[in-house]
């Protein structure tokens, strides 16, 4: 009696079952796997590219590593050897505006000095004031000429007579007619001198034998000091100029 199902044919149930997975419409289920599937494998797929590019060094030999190195390593060192220079620049300029200011400032203060020692600044400062009477008109000229030597002797900065003759290196004095001139201004009795300088040094700069003081008091006059922790003196004379010379153009 024949084999009603041979081996070498598949039963038509089997193969109803394999046309409908093929050809019929995939279950939810079917279609989420399906999904899962796509996407690790795009996963996989991108990682491997990325790794890929990331990764430039993998093929080179170790002499072409070492070629690299040495590239970065140079390329560090002149990076340094830039960031060094232009530190020392920066400090360099700092250092050369620091001592054009300290320049400035100092130049500042030297014609502040100056100014005051020339009498073209009025001045302040701790001193005495000197006054010498003369009721007879007895009192010489060269006696206030020693008078004054002997103070700036003493480190007188700055003198003055009665508030208006300033007095200076190339003040003059004389004895006319009609009294003593100082700088060609006639002055009266007494003479007031206002004086900035160490007050206890200038106090007793005029009273020794023989000196101002007792010069003063032999010509019917007196001397007396006080001495004050600030004296003004307003005065100034004026600065002439120069007959040949004159100050350069600004630059």
């Amino acid at each position: 009696m024949p084999d009603q199902n041979p081996p070498d044919k598949v039963p038509a149930a089997g193969r109803d079952r394999i046309r409908k997975a093929f050809l019929g419409r995939p279950s939810r289920g079917q279609a989420l796997v399906a999904v899962l599937l796509a996407a690790v494998g795009f996963a996989a797929m991108t990682q491997v590219q990325n790794n890929e590019r990331d990764d430039d060094y993998t093929g080179l030999r170790q002499a072409d590593l070492i070629r690299v190195f040495d590239g970065l390593s140079a390329s560090q060192q002149r990076a340094e050897n830039e960031i060094d220079r232009l530190s020392d620049l920066r400090d360099d300029l700092q250092d050369e505006s620091s001592s054009r200011e300290a320049a400035l400032d100092q130049a500042r203060k030297d014609t502040d000095v100056y100014g005051i020692l020339a009498g073209t600044l009025p001045a302040t400062g701790p001193g005495v004031r000197i006054t010498i009477t003369d009721d007879d008109g007895r009192v010489a000229a060269n006696t206030l000429l020693d008078a004054m030597q002997e103070l700036r002797a003493a480190g007188a900065e700055v003198m003055e007579f009665n508030d208006r003759v300033r007095v200076i290196a190339q003040t003059s004095i004389e004895e006319t007619a009609v009294g003593i001139e100082i700088d060609g201004q006639l002055l009266e009795a007494p003479y007031v001198i206002d004086v900035i300088g160490e007050p206890r040094t200038l106090a007793g700069s005029l009273d020794f034998p023989d000196g101002p003081t007792e010069q003063v008091e032999e010509e019917g006059g007196t001397v007396t000091f006080e001495e004050l922790d600030t004296v003004d003196v307003e005065s100034i004379v004026d600065s002439s100029e120069g007959d040949f010379a004159q100050p350069r153009d600004e630059q």
